[in-house]
């Protein structure tokens, strides 16, 4: 049996356990519609904001056009912003007449080893006493509905954190090609119906949206608890995943419940027209995830290169007719399973199987976070280097 034969059928097999094996963290996972709740709990909404005068006026509106039927309000963190987003934001409240609903505070001076946007989201917890909080981005527009919804969820479910996945831009070439990918990748390596188990340790959640239950948010030690946390949101998720809420019936100490999902009217603004930026959302926090360990970058771009790169390039490569054939095979799983996420992003199923090509970028990307690190530029997010 030939080397390259042996590295097809590895690759094969692999694709075969994702497939399969791997908690079908390949199929979109949306929540169902809840019953409403008997009484809506009081929720506030926590959006940390630094130089976001151009979102706003896109963004606000909808949080300030909420069904919601309990109490609620908007506290919009100003993150020492130059551009005059504060002011931005309270001209659109007046102007739509909803300055009830809005309270802008300013972001107090960076605490000792807190990185600013943590800080920024403390500040609108203390400025709140809500039962709930819902943290989310200046980027991101929330149907009317959206957060009623996800409280009605949280109450019929008794969940401490429910988080959804915003729906990212897919209008540019660049983003058909790596936007739905970066969501596969994230399912891959936070299968969602594995992190939403209570039985298991794994948690995850996606910053665009997270509605947290206040007790259990200090249960699990406060903002505190993740300060210095560059990847903020599955930190935040496996805190209160740990920190649980209690005992079961025999004693046992019971983890919170968290679940994570995609949102399908939830959708975030920003571009990435180009694949340069997309290569800097990734740059920002993959060596992060890689807990900045040589070893494991590089036994990660290994396990990357055998399940996406050899598919493509063993055919072309490789004399061998039989690891040509298994490299296919394995290619056109590969493809099949992406079909579902491609088509959630309302894409042509074609776009399957350019895959290899957007894991490749997402690699090199990987790569340059590492680079980044080891120059003192890590984790650079609105002109603050926050990793080095």
């Amino acid at each position: 049996m030939s080397l390259a034969l042996i590295i097809a059928l590895i690759s094969f097999i692999g694709w075969v356990y994702l497939a399969f094996f791997h908690d079908a963290f390949w199929q979109p996972l949306t929540f169902p519609l809840s019953p409403e709740p008997t009484t809506w709990p009081e929720v506030a909404i926590i959006v940390p904001a630094r130089n976001e005068t151009d979102s706003l006026p896109q963004t606000l509106p909808s949080w300030l056009a909420q069904d919601y039927k309990g109490v609620w309000r908007v506290i919009l963190v100003d993150d020492h912003s130059t551009d005059g987003t504060a002011a931005t934001a309270r001209a659109i409240a007046k102007r739509l007449g909803r300055e009830d609903r809005l309270e802008v505070i300013a972001a107090p001076d960076l605490p000792q080893g807190w990185l600013g946007k943590v800080a920024a989201m403390q500040a609108g917890v203390a400025a709140s006493q809500s039962d709930y909080i819902l943290f989310t981005d200046a980027d991101i527009r929330h149907a009317p509905h959206s957060l009623s919804r996800l409280v009605a969820r949280a109450v019929e479910m008794k969940l401490d954190l429910t988080s959804q996945m915003v729906r990212l831009r897919c209008v540019a070439v660049a983003e058909k090609l790596l936007i739905p990918a970066f969501v596969f990748f994230f399912g891959m390596l936070y299968p969602f119906r594995r992190a939403n188990d209570a039985n298991h340790d794994m948690a995850a959640a996606a910053g665009g949206t997270m509605l947290v239950r206040r007790k259990a948010l200090q249960n699990a030690g406060g903002m505190a608890a993740l300060r210095n946390a560059l990847i903020d949101d599955c930190t935040l998720a496996r805190a209160i995943k740990l920190a649980g809420g209690g005992a079961d019936e025999q004693g046992l100490p019971v983890k919170g419940r968290i679940e994570l999902t995609l949102a399908t009217d939830t959708e975030s603004l920003r571009p990435y027209p180009d694949i340069a930026d997309v290569w800097d959302m990734v740059a920002r926090t993959a060596f992060t995830q890689l807990r900045y360990s040589t070893a494991m970058l590089a036994g990660a771009l290994c396990g990357l290169s055998l399940l996406f790169l050899v598919p493509p390039l063993l055919p072309v490569l490789s004399d061998s007719a039989g690891a040509g054939l298994w490299a296919m095979a394995a290619w056109l799983l590969m493809a099949l399973i992406y079909v579902p996420m491609v088509m959630f992003y309302k894409q042509s199923p074609l776009w399957a199987l350019t895959l290899p090509l957007a894991a490749a970028i997402y690699m090199a990307a990987t790569f340059d976070s590492a680079l980044r690190y080891w120059r003192g530029q890590g984790g650079l997010w609105k002109g603050r280097a926050q990793a080095s």
